[in-house]
């Protein structure tokens, strides 16, 4: 089938490369021409293991290609997709709908023939209604279906989840767009996937509700966390303790210094907005948002204390600045409250993350990038590990402790073992266990 992808960020370019994998024939548009340019080069805007391969062989097998220009292909489309951003309102918390509408109505104007129009942006419920209307106001004869295909892909494992997704949620009661639904997805439906039909709404607000119960998973186990070191327990084991009930499961119990990225911030403000505007209440939801943001200072105060009640003056290497490994993303991470917050209190900062840094740049300052973790750790007062990736779980302690000034080592993340870490002589500062050493 003939797709088009209106958008290339990450839901846009990750969709549209595993589209054209499927063997459809897929055109990737945007406004910004420079990205265009990079990825007709062959170059990925950001960080996302396997696209850059990914992206490069269908290029080659001519499944896939690249546009600012989107008359022609959506005049030749069998569905198009909008997959543009819906950042968080300043004034409000709303979703910000400008670019969802003013894609729609720019595809009402070039489409040709029955097409499907499938909102790929998270949006607030009603907004494919909204969708149906513009379209409708700019082409009166337009013969066309809105459909609410909701993404559920996690940053650094997109492809995988794209390719191996535990459900396909699909909001439309057009039969033809059904049809053209289950063409698209037809390599998943045979591998059976399970594709869940619903009316727009319902598929609208079911995206909103899966990431709030998500952020809410997490917010629970670091108020567990807190709870553990009160009372002497070990999180680790009361999440495993909790997750091998199959009623819980034992995915988002990682206990850490609160949710960030693309959505879990962004989807649990709106969901509360989006009650509001119904004049309905989401308590929870609403506390989760609250606790998060404390969450973040509370981590301010713990690396504090780990230094002996005062940072002033003194050097910590902080190892991580996205807001979770295999990505380049900062939006909201926790580096972006807890940093500035240390650099206040009079912290020199000397950071490392393996993608993030020319990203983290733009919003970070005064602060000291360097090459490596090592280089990061040399002659530092202290160890913040922010962010679990890999490399991080693996570092030689023996080297890290001869180049920190003294052996603290604040993991945020719990990577390491408190035993281990005793045996080594460190004061290990974690999340939700007892403190080791001095």
């Amino acid at each position: 089938m003939k797709v088009v992808m209106i958008g290339t960020g990450y839901v846009g370019l990750v969709t549209g490369a595993c589209f054209a994998d499927f063997g459809h024939e897929v055109t990737c548009i945007d406004k910004d021409t420079g990205k265009i340019d990079q990825l007709r080069n062959g170059k990925i805007p950001f960080f996302e293991p396997g696209l850059d391969k990914l992206v490069a062989t269908n290029v080659r097998w001519s499944r896939l290609s690249f546009d600012t220009d989107l008359k022609q292909a959506v005049g030749e489309a069998d569905a198009v997709f909008l997959a543009v951003g819906t950042p968080t309102r300043a004034s409000d918390g709303e979703a910000d709908l400008n670019y969802v509408e003013q894609a729609a109505k720019e595809v009402a104007l070039a489409m040709d023939g029955f097409t499907v129009i499938v909102n790929k942006s998270t949006v607030p419920v009603g907004t494919g209604d909204k969708v149906e209307q513009l379209v409708n106001e700019a082409r009166p004869d337009g013969d066309f279906a809105i459909v609410s295909n909701p993404e559920f892909l996690r940053e650094g494992s997109a492809i995988w989840d794209f390719k191996h997704p535990d459900r396909i949620m699909v909001g439309t009661s057009d039969e033809r767009a059904i049809e053209v639904m289950r063409e698209i997805y037809r390599p998943l439906y045979l591998n059976e996937t399970p594709i869940l039909f619903a009316d727009r709404r319902t598929a609208e607000l079911t995206k909103y509700a899966a990431n709030a119960f998500l952020a809410t998973k997490i917010t629970f186990i670091n108020e567990m966390a807190d709870l553990c070191e009160a009372t002497g327990a070990d999180i680790q084991q009361v999440a495993r303790g909790i997750g091998l009930d199959g009623r819980i499961g034992t995915k988002f119990l990682h206990a850490g210094p609160g949710f960030g990225g693309s959505c879990f911030p962004k989807d649990t403000l709106a969901l509360t907005r989006i009650a509001e505007r119904f004049g309905s209440s989401v308590e929870i939801v609403e506390a989760v948002v609250r606790v998060n943001e404390l969450r973040k200072m509370r981590m301010v105060e713990k690396i504090v204390d780990a230094c002996g009640g005062d940072v002033k003056g003194k050097r910590l290497a902080i190892l991580g600045l996205t807001f979770k490994q295999n990505t380049d993303d900062m939006r909201d991470s926790a580096s972006l409250t807890i940093i500035p917050a240390l650099q206040k209190a009079g912290a020199k900062i000397s950071a490392y993350d393996p993608e993030g840094m020319e990203e983290a740049a733009k919003l970070l300052h005064d602060l000291e990038y360097a090459e490596t973790a090592y280089e990061a750790i040399k002659r530092a007062d202290a160890l913040v590990i922010m962010t679990e990736w890999d490399q991080f779980r693996a570092l030689d302690l023996r080297r890290v402790k001869n180049a920190l000034n003294a052996p603290i080592v604040v993991d945020l993340r719990n990577i390491y073992r408190p035993e281990e870490m005793a045996k080594m002589g460190f004061r290990y500062v974690s999340i939700g266990r007892p403190t080791i050493g001095y």
